[in-house]
């Protein structure tokens, strides 16, 4: 039956990485959604997913190409052909004068794995430039390099998220689930319900509402609280000895460090009392299954990959990772944050999760893909330093964005603004004109989630298959289309870059055969089928690996490794000037940069505008009131933002969501100060002061 007479179609939410279940009609040509049951869902949708079909009717979805010849020119419709022709010929043009890095490429964790694979490609071979990075850099970099050092492998998840329901204790470290992921909550829920539940947030958030513990550390002084909760477990006789000897190695070192981190210490710092972070260490030792769960509050941050690890270390400690019932997890953040990592967009990173200097993984890659190991670059710029440079005398001069809305969501916005007005040729892949777009040189309008095919990677290392829903409008074409007429255009033979997604994800699966994310056993069919199909699927046969670990870790020997870290304290500290800490994230009704979610009328009536959370006695200290329009400011920006006074945060921290646009960008403030293994910028404080607009 052909697409178009279908009544409905499965398929999964286009937002975040819980992927929820989701039955999309196409009834008269107008699509609506409704929840379906899934794992990770439970038959839930959150706001944004009921109003996903809104996204395929927005009234400024773009239908033609648009370019403008010089940056004093308004963008114009033309055709594919005038609108490819000119690009290649521009990227030819630098590439000759210049050399292959003189080109960047941005992706997005929201792209489809077909599209992520075929992206990387595209770079190192058409293009032969280093320079390619993704936003997925500012999101789970972190979590992943501490979960190898840890464990060997990265997989935010390496146990269903199912899991968690028989949990009878649940320690979430930088997550709001309750308006992030809501569906989240129902696994969550029984720890809950059973008193076992505790919450690391600055904010007494909807998630921490429900905890039974609720330890509200300042910005930046996450590492410091594990460190003393560690101690604690020491201190108490709550470690698992037998666990430490037979399974990990490293602790010895780690409490050394530890050692001079007692309760008392760190409550002076993060301002957590000492009995609170007692309680909640007794709560994850003497439960008969336990989770440490960590996310974006307490990964993004200069010294990330080491509080992600100290976290790691009281996990470890316990005695939970790698058995049955209990364990680590990070929550991944976007749609296909997971998979997008695994395949190619990371400036260090080949198919199947493979590093690009590894010699055997070039030879593996450069053999599917039928090149010389040679020709292909070696590891690029992480996601800010490229953005950084761009059009400096040593970076790109053209930058290809797909899925990404860098104006709005890089941190310190303005100057990345900059940096793109810099550039001789942007060009952007969107399916609106988004707050890059509209600076771009190049607009190509490109299909939406529920009109095309193509998978997913959940949080749980799940491989979905979203099916092709509905038609797409006349005039737009796929991101695989829009490479191949690129690639074609540079040279490249026609074959090597296809524009069907089942046969992208067939020679994806070849590439990643036998690397740590291995796709390989995993075909359309199987997914069409329903088949539960969490990576490494090493074989057509192979049922999938829903749980890692339990058998021996992913380093030689099997052993998982602590990591002797210690806290630092944030990259900017405030002081008289900047008095107060400013943290960001999101909000139950957006998204990301909000370019989609800004577009759907229902999600803008409940949440219109920037605003910034206050203490009533921080409001008072800096003259502003409930429902005023503030200024924020640090030493980058300022922004724009209606004041809204709660007690539910601490009165040294101010709290903005990061949706909104122009004035009101919240990374205007942001501190791009770099954690040194990941290159992940410090979004989650920076040193602000408050006053009236």
């Amino acid at each position: 039956m052909p697409v178009d007479a279908r009544v409905e179609v499965d398929t999964h939410c286009p937002y975040c990485a819980l992927q929820c279940g989701m039955v999309v009609r196409d009834e008269r040509a107008e699509a609506t959604v409704a929840p379906r049951e899934f794992p990770t869902s439970r038959g839930g949708l959150c706001q944004k997913g009921w109003t996903a079909a809104s996204l395929l009717r927005a009234p400024d979805r773009l239908t033609t190409p648009l370019l403008r010849e010089s940056r004093d020119a308004p963008l114009r419709p033309v055709g594919w052909a005038e609108a490819l022709d000119y690009v290649a010929l521009r990227l030819h043009e630098l590439r000759d004068r210049l050399g292959p890095d003189a080109v960047g490429v941005f992706g997005g964790g929201g792209l489809t794995n077909e599209k992520a694979y075929l992206l990387g490609k595209f770079a190192r071979v058409a293009l032969g430039t280093s320079k390619i990075d993704y936003n997925g850099r500012f999101c789970m970099s972190s979590a992943a390099a501490a979960g190898i050092k840890a464990f060997g492998v990265d997989r935010g998840l390496p146990f269903p998220a199912s899991d968690l329901a028989d949990a009878d204790a649940i320690l979430l470290v930088g997550a709001n689930v309750a308006e992030t992921m809501p569906p989240f909550m129902r696994h969550i829920r029984p720890a809950a319900d059973r008193g076992g539940l505790i919450v690391v947030d600055p904010r007494r958030t909807a998630t921490a509402e429900t905890a039974a513990v609720h330890l509200q550390p300042a910005p930046g002084t996450d590492l410091a609280l594990a460190l003393g909760m560690l101690h604690a477990a020491v201190a108490d006789g709550l470690l698992d000895h037998q666990y430490i000897a037979e399974r990990t190695t490293g602790f010895d070192e780690v409490w050394r460090i530890a050692a001079a981190w007692w309760p008392e210490r760190v409550e002076r710092i993060t301002g957590v009392p000492a009995a609170d972070q007692r309680a909640a260490v007794a709560l994850l030792a003497k439960a008969r299954n336990a989770y440490v769960l960590t996310a974006r509050g307490t990964e993004q941050h200069a010294t990330g990959v080491a509080t992600v690890s100290a976290w790691i270390n009281l996990c470890l400690a316990l005695g939970l990772c790698g058995r049955p019932g209990s364990g680590f997890g990070c929550l991944t953040g976007q749609g296909n944050g997971q998979g997008g990592r695994e395949h190619g967009q990371k400036a260090d990173q080949l198919p199947g999760y493979r590093k690009i200097d590894d010699p055997a993984a070039r030879a593996h890659v450069a053999g599917v893909w039928g090149v010389s190991a040679d020709e292909l670059p070696g590891p690029g710029p992480s996601a800010y330093e490229l953005l950084d440079s761009l059009g400096t005398t040593d970076g790109p001069k053209a930058l290809l964005v797909f899925g990404s809305n860098i104006v709005v969501s890089a941190p310190r916005a303005g100057h990345i603004a900059e940096r793109l007005e810099s550039l001789e040729l942007l060009v952007t892949s969107d399916f609106v004109l988004s707050e890059t777009a509209a600076v771009a040189d190049v607009v190509l309008p490109v299909t939406q989630w529920a009109e095309e095919d193509g998978t997913m990677t959940n949080l749980e290392g799940r491989i979905l298959l979203r099916g092709k829903a509905v038609t797409p409008p006349i005039g737009v074409r796929t991101d695989l289309d829009v490479l191949h007429g690129l690639a074609t255009r540079l040279g490249q033979p026609a074959y090597r870059f296809p524009t069907d997604a089942e046969t992208v994800f067939d020679e994806l699966g070849r590439a990643s055969a036998g690397g740590p994310a291995d796709y390989s056993g995993i075909s359309y069919d199987r997914l069409r089928d329903g088949e539960a199909l969490h990576w490494p699927v090493p074989a057509a046969d192979h049922p999938g690996t829903p749980r890692l670990f339990l058998d021996g870790f992913a380093h030689p020997g099997g052993l998982a490794r602590f990591q002797a870290v210690d806290h630092t304290g944030p990259a900017e500290p405030t002081d008289t000037e900047f008095p107060l800490h400013a943290t960001t994230g999101r909000v139950l009704q957006h998204y990301q940069s909000g370019a989609q979610t800004r577009r759907v009328p229902a999600l803008m009536e409940a949440s219109p505008e920037a605003f910034v959370e206050v203490h009533p006695d921080t409001a008072r200290r800096f003259g502003v009131h409930d429902g005023q329009w503030a200024a924020v400011e640090s030493r980058r920006g300022a922004v724009q933002a209606r004041v809204r006074c709660v007690t539910t945060i601490r009165p040294d921290t101010v709290f903005l969501p990061f949706h909104f646009p122009g004035a009101q960008r919240a990374n205007l403030l942001t501190n791009p100060a770099l954690d040194p293994t990941s290159r992940m910028p410090e979004f989650k404080v920076c040193a602000v002061r408050l006053g009236a607009a």
